[in-house]
């Protein structure tokens, strides 16, 4: 086993952190407005002794906490995401969202509560050659707060040379880390067309061009893009979210306008060009077979999750010291949702990793109204957290 486990330390002020996590779901706030919540976080790492860095990528803050030794010149980042989500608790127990229409439904809440964890853990013992960044993020809900942190100069300022994150998932067991070295998350596109026909009368639809039918036929064609133009062994999504025309009061009348809303999901840039590009084509194509004209409106968002091979296996190895085969799968299948942590992986070798929590069985999914963060588990991502600090900068060779 890892010869200075900071697990034992961690649970001896577990409670501590399952009152300050629950404190911050009863207080949820979101992308760009986490004052009440750096404010909570700068304070408790001020308690510490920790040097406090505020406004960076506008409501982000950066700890440094310094080893015992610095001679190593090594910086090692961790980081926690803090923004809640415009969605109505459904839930009933003590510590609910106060705040209506907002709640911690993805476990930022618990995020930020584990990383204060290590913190406390790294801040009384220091016992690793180099330097610590801790990244408390705003914003990661589609709103870009690591690109905004990057903007501000995070890694100019705090010159890691490694970075590392986690996320819970109910899909795993409580306690479980999961972890690939390779793809984590999928990139995540946006894209909207706009379709121009020409509207009439529903009874005289030969007078008209549809742009209902151009929208079908667009849908269609769409997911075959998938099915034949990606090559089986890779991944895609292409998801229609919404789309629109003419008015539900207005049987009779064929629209001039459709639009659809949608995302892509990809893991490799080859991929993601592909697709892109087959998509301009077909929309192009279809609306000038039927007279109409179309748009595509297309917005590169996050970009895929990549873990960097050495930090993922070495993260790997030492879960299994840490907490045993049993609790560790290292070839985790990778999700199609997206993660702005992609962001700083692409300036700095690092890895994304899992902190199971159980609860998909009971339905208590991510970003669903009847989500909560598993306390229980708190101690072991701020472990894991604090024995990478230990393990990649050792005090002694």
């Amino acid at each position: 086993m890892y010869p200075r486990s900071p697990l034992e330390s961690i649970r001896k002020f577990h409670k501590e952190l399952t009152e300050l996590r629950q404190d911050l779901h009863q207080n949820p706030e979101i992308g760009f407005e986490e004052l009440r919540t750096s404010g909570i976080v700068a304070g408790a790492l001020e308690a510490l002794g920790v040097t406090v860095h505020r406004g960076i990528g506008k409501t982000g803050l950066v700890g440094v906490i310094e080893g015992n030794r610095t001679d190593s010149g090594r910086m090692i980042g961790l980081r926690a995401d803090m923004d809640a989500l415009p969605i109505l608790e459904e839930n009933q127990m003590a510590h609910c969202s106060k705040v209506p229409g907002m709640m911690h439904a993805c476990g930022h809440d618990g995020h930020t509560a584990i990383l204060l964890g290590a913190a406390k853990y790294l801040a009384s013992n220091r016992n690793f050659n180099g330097k610590v960044a801790l990244i408390f993020q705003p914003a990661e809900e589609g709103l870009g707060g690591a690109k905004a942190m990057l903007e501000d100069g995070l890694f100019e300022k705090f010159p890691c040379d490694e970075i590392y994150a986690l996320h819970n998932w109910p899909a795993l067991p409580a306690g479980t880390i999961g972890i690939n070295p390779g793809p984590m998350m999928a990139a995540s596109d946006i894209f909207e067309i706009t379709i121009d026909g020409r509207g009439g009368h529903g009874a005289h639809p030969y007078q008209t061009i549809d742009p209902i039918i151009v929208m079908a036929q667009i849908i269609t064609a769409l997911q075959t893009i998938v099915s034949r133009n990606v090559h089986p062994v890779q991944s895609a999504v292409i998801s229609l979210g919404h789309v629109s025309a003419g008015s539900p009061k207005a049987a009779s009348v064929i629209p001039s306008h459709a639009k659809l809303v949608g995302t892509v999901r990809t893991f490799s840039d080859e991929v993601q060009h592909m697709v892109e590009s087959r998509m301009r084509t077909i929309i192009a194509s279809v609306a000038e077979a039927f007279g109409a004209k179309a748009e595509l409106h297309y917005r590169r968002s996050y970009p895929a999750t990549i873990n960097s091979t050495e930090q993922a296996n070495a993260l790997a190895d030492l879960a299994i010291e840490l907490f045993g085969q049993a609790n560790v799968v290292r070839d985790l299948i990778p999700s199609m949702g997206s993660e702005d942590f992609s962001f700083m992986l692409q300036k700095k070798p690092g890895a994304y990793f899992r902190l199971g929590q159980g609860g998909a069985e009971d339905g208590r999914l991510l970003h669903n109204p009847t989500f909560d963060f598993n306390d229980e588990v708190i101690p072991v991502g701020s472990a894991m957290f604090a024995a990478l600090v230990e393990r990649r900068m050792p005090l002694e060779k």
